[in-house]
């Protein structure tokens, strides 16, 4: 990512802040008494929310992958009225499912039992060695509750087995035997060791944890002649789940977070863990994302230096001014330029002196500018009559400097937008996402004792490409 605000823009810095000194300039500030502290920066917060439909066709392959191949296996199973028998009861190409509400799912699971039956060895066992193959085919019916967990695995709540799909019947030795019910509590037994709140069906904690991984990871950017990593630190994650009358499975799923700024030599080496997933009641695709970019005064004294010392603008039509040092700070909420300046007049007059402005930095949506409001200052001059004419002239001079008193970012904006949106696509296996309507304007602005530090906001949605 490239943010260039400052280096894109310093031709606008001059009439920026030489002219934003006298807007709106009702009553003189007085440099010498304490606007009070500055305020403290509120946190980065960020969040997105999105609402993913799951085709079913996602929902299958996470399904079918996940359920073994091979079902359950037993050995010398006694079957009762002394036969006894080898059960193996495999998976038999793909299981289905249809949706009965906005929770449960019929589930169907097409198995072969394979195996072999005979007489106990003891008796007429003893006699019989022979045993009966057994290779059938079944379709038992489930209705299960799957549930999203909190550590992402999907299990279910419940389960019902409600139709053993087939009888199974033999013939031992001339003895008509009937294996569905032990069929049935076989099924049933490997039912409630699989589809149980404790046993998982789909494990997504792979998927989420390589989403995570490029989302999350620290990022650098260039900002005012240096680099500056940031790091997403999620505070909350929260998900909603359920079936839709289409039979999709439907995910409300939403991040809280904090967005830490860092030296960029000092960027943290991978993401921050995600915390346990709670309730989400929000349906919205949103993405509002808050990053605190930091300048030090140091950097706008020397941007200023470059582009204002020792250069000659005219104030009015008699009257040139050039400023000769110029040095910026906190002034409270407001942003202070103290500057020493030489002003000429046509007549030949001329006059030394010291401005020292303060205004509170604010961004202005319909022409994509930074501006100043709550301008003020205070001329120190040993010529009284200057000071004077200053005070008379202000309602003229603010009239043509209005025209002229922005520094438009909207380039430098557009530039950052195409850099959030790389940076913030996300390949998976199952999904690729990518941000959408993608807006980035400064949020706030809030000069503390170290620097100014500025709130850049991104706003859009998500957009979502099954696989």
């Amino acid at each position: 990512m490239r943010i260039q605000f400052l280096h894109t823009s310093q031709k606008y810095v001059i009439p920026f802040f030489l002219f934003a000194l006298l807007i709106f300039g009702c009553k003189s500030v007085d440099p010498s008494k304490s606007p009070g502290p500055s305020p403290i920066p509120p946190p980065a917060i960020s969040s997105v929310n999105v609402p993913l439909l799951v085709p079913r066709g996602t929902l299958n392959d996470l399904i079918n992958a996940q359920i073994p191949n091979k079902l359950m296996s037993e050995k010398s199973l006694d079957i009762g009225s002394g036969i006894d028998g080898d059960l193996e009861i495999i998976r038999n190409g793909v299981i289905t499912w249809s949706v009965l509400d906005s929770q449960r799912i019929e589930l169907k699971v097409p198995v072969i039992i394979k195996g072999q039956v005979g007489l106990q060895n003891r008796g007429l066992g003893s006699l019989f060695k022979s045993k009966i193959p057994i290779d059938e085919e079944f379709a038992p019916v489930f209705i299960v509750d799957p549930t999203i967990n909190s550590d992402w695995t999907l299990s279910s709540n419940s389960f019902e087995l409600v139709d053993l799909g087939g009888n199974l019947q033999l013939d031992v030795l001339g003895m008509q035997v009937d294996l569905s019910a032990l069929l049935r509590n076989q099924i049933n037994k490997w039912a409630s060791q699989n589809l149980t709140p404790e046993k998982t069906i789909v494990n997504m904690k792979t998927l989420v944890d390589l989403a995570w991984g490029q989302a999350g990871k620290p990022f650098m950017v260039d900002w005012a002649g240096g680099k500056t990593a940031f790091s997403i630190q999620p505070t909350e994650v929260k998900l909603k789940e359920y079936f839709d009358a289409d039979q999709n499975f439907s995910i409300w799923l939403g991040m809280q977070g904090k967005v830490n700024a860092h030296p960029g030599d000092a960027a943290p080496s991978s993401a921050f863990p995600l915390p346990s997933l709670s309730p989400n009641d929000d349906s919205e695709n949103q993405l509002e994302i808050i990053m605190p970019l930091t300048i030090s005064y140091e950097k706008l004294d020397q941007l200023l230096a470059e582009n204002v010392v020792g250069k000659s603008f005219r104030v009015d039509k008699k009257t040139n001014l050039t400023p000769s040092k110029v040095k910026t700070a906190a002034y409270g909420e407001l942003l202070a330029i103290d500057m020493d300046f030489n002003a000429k007049q046509t007549n030949g007059k001329g006059l030394d002196g010291k401005l020292f402005i303060v205004g509170k930095p604010t961004y202005d949506w319909e022409s994509k500018s930074l501006t100043f409001t709550d301008v003020n200052f205070k001329l120190e001059s040993g010529n009284l009559g200057a000071q004077t004419s200053v005070g008379l002239k202000k309602r003229k001079i603010i009239r043509q400097i209005e025209k002229k008193a922005i520094f438009p970012i909207g380039d430098v904006l557009d530039e950052t937008v195409g850099s959030i949106v790389d940076r913030l696509g996300i390949n998976t296996p199952v999904a690729s996402l990518k941000i959408d309507q993608l807006e980035v304007s400064p949020s706030g602005f809030y000069p503390t004792n170290f620097g100014l530090i500025i709130h850049m906001k991104a706003r859009g949605i998500v957009d979502v490409n099954w696989k």
